[in-house]
């Protein structure tokens, strides 16, 4: 696993979940504007037909309460993967999309499987076991906040309601999962102190060298005095004063 200095703000972290967000909410609003009904365009199981829904199931919710539940998990999800895993981002999400939604397409139930619900399940838990694989104080960090805030989610990769494609939400789990174990990202570089490294010597330690074996501290003037580049300023008053 490659080391980065630290993690970078950039425009994708706000511009692609708000990308996002506009794109579901824009198909929603054109089937309410027009009368018109999608979900034929969503993933329908071992049909060459159904196909097409990998694709274009993301975009497409079947209510408001639907859609309003998957906003605001997909834009703070798509941010935390954008700032945290910036180089690695663009390839979660599209091979999140596309493996999530073959293997809704081989196990789901006969019926159309729709809405972004399975990308969330990608997100989240690519988020959280990256985070714990890469063992880096943030990431960990953020993997708890995942879990403190999504780890309900867990529960509906069971098929506990009918009306929920618990399917595609298994699917986007295995995939987060294995796209956490096969994508390699950067993460920062841990600050390693000068006592921290291997051939550290307390006997060549500036420092150190001001306190003696108990610890009592030593004005080592002459040392001082030595010190290259050191400039001495003499200020000389003239004792007469002319008027």
């Amino acid at each position: 696993m490659e080391l980065s200095k630290t993690h970078k703000f950039s425009q994708s972290v706000v511009l692609v979940p708000l990308l996002a967000v506009l794109a579901i909410w824009t198909v929603f609003w054109a089937e309410v504007r027009f009368g018109i009904n999608l979900n034929e365009y969503g993933i329908y199981p071992r049909t060459v037909s159904g196909l097409k829904g990998i694709v274009l199931s993301p975009f497409i919710h079947g209510s408001v309460e639907h859609l309003y539940n998957n906003t605001i998990p997909l834009a703070v999800l798509l941010s935390f993967l954008f700032y945290f895993y910036r180089e690695a981002a663009f390839r979660v999400l599209l091979l999140g999309i596309l493996l999530s939604g073959l293997i809704t397409w081989l196990i789901g139930r006969p019926s159309y499987h729709i809405g972004a619900s399975g990308v969330i399940y990608v997100l989240s838990s690519f988020i959280f076991f990256k985070g714990i694989f890469a063992k880096h104080y943030r990431l960990v960090a953020l993997s708890l906040v995942v879990v403190f805030i999504y780890g309900s989610m867990i529960w509906y990769i069971f098929p506990i309601k009918e009306d929920i494609s618990w399917e595609g939400h298994l699917a986007g789990f295995v995939t987060g999962l294995i796209l956490a174990l096969t994508i390699r990202v950067k993460i920062p570089q841990e600050r390693k102190y000068e006592w921290e490294w291997e051939d550290y010597s307390e006997d060549n330690d500036p420092f150190l060298k001001h306190f003696d074996e108990h610890g009592n501290f030593i004005e080592n003037v002459e040392e001082d005095d030595k010190e290259e580049g050191r400039i001495e300023v003499k200020y000389h008053y003239r004792t007469d004063k002319k008027e």
